[in-house]
């Protein structure tokens, strides 16, 4: 079973640490998939700088296929980030380089490629929208992270996304449960099969277009704690992998119990990504070059 990360890849780095990691959701994905079992790939644009060709090592290092990605000219996406009291604090960041100035676009082949996955998944931060109706004609599933950002919860965009999503991720923070429920309610009535919002130490909340299923947070281990960088992705690869490996598919819906196995997969896998420094390690110095 294959799966495939389409879309951003950047650069972490960490001034509190001085060092940097590679990550990106669309790459987080691939590897942790690969990391639980699954042969996985990713699909998308390096820069031509330092920063494109550490990131592009770190994920062929985690044996995620990378056959299919292009170097564009110019810059690789890189953020600042701080970690204070094991939180990630964004300082800023270069508008993700040229995976978004210059966006991959899905070619016969590609499409070809792609429909040999049983998911590929994508993110807000991929300039991806025009390309998922392709996509999901493929016929894989698809999943999507939405993130936290109000202007991508808008009914604009999800007119634009969710009627070519089988699967979508929400950031919730500290939102009341009765707001988030509301959320994932607009999302599949846009179109979106299923829908799971993550509410940090509250836990998650996962829509079927009829029910809702709750989940606890897994319990962590606070001498072993690095940070939370990563733990969205490492939930969504979770709930992906756990569904796929009961026999979800386009025709066949999972059943209430695949979802609570699932959601409760999800919630140690996010849970384990808490003592991984950064999305899935490989740090290593910052160049002065580097910096934004």
């Amino acid at each position: 079973m294959k799966v495939i990360g389409f879309g951003d890849n950047i650069v972490d780095r960490f001034l509190d640490r001085e060092v940097m990691y590679p990550g990106g959701n669309c790459v987080n994905f691939a590897v942790l998939a690969r990391r639980l079992g699954l042969e996985s790939a990713y699909m998308g644009v390096f820069g031509s700088d330092q920063l494109g060709a550490f990131v592009r090592s770190a994920i062929e290092a985690e044996g995620v296929d990378i056959s299919r990605c292009q170097t564009r000219p110019g810059p690789n996406g890189v953020t600042e980030i701080k970690v204070i009291e094991g939180d990630r604090i964004f300082l800023g960041w270069n508008e993700g380089g040229v995976t978004i100035s210059q966006p991959f676009v899905l070619g016969p082949e590609d499409l070809d490629y792609l429909a040999a996955a049983a998911l590929v998944h994508s993110s807000v931060y991929s300039a991806s929208e025009d390309q998922l109706p392709s996509v999901q004609a493929a016929g894989p599933l698809v999943s999507f992270d939405y993130s936290w950002e109000p202007e991508r919860r808008t009914d604009s965009y999800l007119r634009r996304t969710a009627p070519f999503i089988d699967l979508a991720l929400l950031s919730a923070g500290d939102a009341p449960l009765e707001a988030v429920e509301d959320e994932l309610t607009r999302v599949t009535a846009a179109g979106a099969s299923l829908a799971v919002a993550t509410r940090g130490a509250a836990g998650a909340v996962l829509y079927d277009g009829g029910r809702f299923y709750t989940q606890r947070a897994a319990s962590t281990v606070a001498d072993k704690f690095a940070d939370t960088m990563g733990c969205g992705d490492a939930f969504i690869t979770g709930l992906a992998v756990s569904l796929l490996q009961s026999g979800w598919s386009r025709d066949v819906p999972p059943g209430p119990g695949s979802l609570r196995s699932a959601l409760a997969f999800a919630a140690e896998t996010a849970a384990g990504q808490c003592y991984v420094e950064a999305a899935f390690g490989h740090g290593c110095p910052v160049p002065a070059a580097t910096r934004i």
